[in-house]
């Protein structure tokens, strides 16, 4: 898998979430996960006062833009820059610009690695959450989501289950 960077999409004012929508069902019928990996419309939270009541709500932290964790290649261009609703990628001309680490640190995106002490075929149990008690076998790792697709039984059938990694423990 190539390096992944963040980009930023300009997007019409208001559409940022159907933007993420459409993204992210493109992602799903054309099987793009593995280069993009995450669509992101940050949020923040602020304390609006209305009429003397305090109401504590979410509110866009860049009102017309979309976060994407990607590899840039033809394909995710082309996949991105026509979802309806993208104006462009951020950066000079048609060349998308990446986030540096210092402007992701500000933002706050920058996830920590995670080591895990489990890998693919292991045997693990679900500690916690709605499949608490279930065990399972890993098919696959997600280190960027930082999850695990475990194999159950459930009515005599295999069936892949997404579990956060702070929801299993090796058995």
């Amino acid at each position: 898998m190539s390096k992944t960077n963040w980009y930023v999409v300009h997007t019409y004012s208001g559409y940022e979430n159907k933007v993420k929508a459409n993204i992210e069902k493109t992602i799903e019928n054309r099987k793009l996960q593995d280069q993009i990996l995450e669509v992101s419309v940050p949020l923040q939270d602020v304390i609006e006062v209305k009429n003397g009541v305090k109401k504590k709500v979410q509110k866009k932290m860049f009102p017309g833009y979309v976060l994407l964790n990607m590899e840039m290649n033809d394909d995710t261009w082309y996949v991105v820059r026509n979802t309806r609703g993208v104006t462009g990628f951020v950066g000079p001309g048609s060349k998308p610009v990446p986030l540096t680490d210092i402007e992701m640190k500000a933002m706050g995106i920058k996830k920590d690695d995670v080591v895990v002490d489990f890998e693919i075929g292991d045997m693990v149990e679900v500690v916690s959450g709605v499949w608490e008690n279930t065990t399972g076998i890993i098919k696959q790792i997600n280190t960027h989501k930082q999850i695990v697709t475990i194999s159950v039984d459930m009515f005599g059938r295999e069936t892949p289950v997404e579990i956060s990694f702070t929801d299993i423990r090796k058995m």
